[in-house]
């Protein structure tokens, strides 16, 4: 090309010019729109006034469709009695021991203290198991098999098996202080073993992500492979992994709720106790709704993370 003009961006992998966003995207891909690296919100982001009435009536009217169609079927009352009757709402949230049921405001509680727990455990152990998969060194070959056994074997048998075999095998060894915890106790360990091996992996695919030159370049400084271990390749692992994680632990949050096999009083055995009591099902509705609360704002803040490291690697490629 002649001097007048820069030359276009050359696509680093197929080695010709590379097309640019509109030409990709074509008319409909507007600043905002779906797909775009506009800033904002890409759930509500438009492309003006208009999509904004179109997107909003369009919302309306399939709403409008789906409640026509739940109260205008033959069943609606009866569903509506049983699983979200207000009054039995009520009372199952606030609970009475008189009358022989739990409160599930409360036993919520227990939920949210076992997924805290299991949270802390999971990310120290997830990367130890990570870090010892991904060393070289001989004396610790018998460590790798033994980890790659553990990671196989948690990750191939389902949960509710685990926390079976866990709730009522440890308490039946006798064993002194061990065979002696509650419930909750034992739901957590088996929530940590559970989900250690998903997460150890996510941690293994962080530490791959990491450039091999990173990691020649920190040797190259002087630092020991445990110090660019620290500050090097794990914060940058962690970085990118940060997402999943997140969306794993979303996963555990309601995975608590099968503690509830074992007696521990949480949100789903007390609407599980309340519904066996008055013959109603409004308390799994209760149930359900605190969980939405605890899972939707930290499932709204993966997808904020996402979306900032998406606009992260967009900048830095075009730079």
């Amino acid at each position: 090309m002649d001097g007048s003009q820069p030359d276009p961006p050359v696509d680093p992998f197929a080695g010709f010019p590379a097309a640019s966003p509109a030409a990709i995207g074509g008319a409909w891909q507007t600043p905002g729109s779906f797909g775009a690296a506009g800033r904002g919100p890409r759930l509500l982001s438009g492309g003006g006034r208009r999509a904004t009435v179109i997107s909003t009536t369009s919302t309306l009217v399939v709403l409008g469709a789906l409640v026509a169609v739940f109260l205008l079927a033959p069943g609606s009352s009866q569903v509506r009695h049983t699983f979200f009757n207000p009054t039995d709402m009520w009372q199952s949230f606030v609970g009475d021991p008189k009358k022989g049921y739990y409160s599930v405001g409360e036993a919520i509680w227990l939920n949210i203290r076992m997924f805290l727990a299991a949270e802390v455990l999971i990310l120290a152990l997830a990367l130890l198991i990570a870090l010892i998969r991904q060393s070289r060194s001989p004396v610790l070959f018998p460590f790798r098999v033994l980890s790659l056994i553990y990671v196989d074997f948690f990750r191939g048998v389902p949960l509710l098996l685990v926390l079976l075999a866990i709730g009522f095998g440890v308490p039946a060894l006798r064993l002194p202080f061990v065979s002696t915890q509650s419930a909750a106790i034992y739901g957590v360990a088996t929530l940590v073993l559970s989900y250690s091996a998903y997460v150890s992996e996510v941690y293994r695919a962080g530490l791959n992500s990491v450039h091999q030159s990173q990691v020649a370049a920190a040797r190259s400084l002087g630092l020991s492979q445990a110090t660019a271990l620290r500050h090097v390749i794990l914060p940058q692992a962690v970085r990118n992994i940060i997402p999943p994680l997140l969306n794993d632990f979303i996963s555990l949050q309601k995975d608590t709720a099968l503690v509830s096999v074992l007696g521990a009083i949480e949100a789903n055995e007390a609407a599980q106790i309340y519904s066996s009591t008055v013959f109603n099902y409004s308390s799994y509705a209760v149930a359900a709704i605190l969980f939405l609360i605890l899972t939707i704002p930290l499932a709204r803040f993966t997808d904020r993370l996402i979306d900032r490291d998406r606009r992260r690697r967009l900048a830095g490629a075009a730079t």
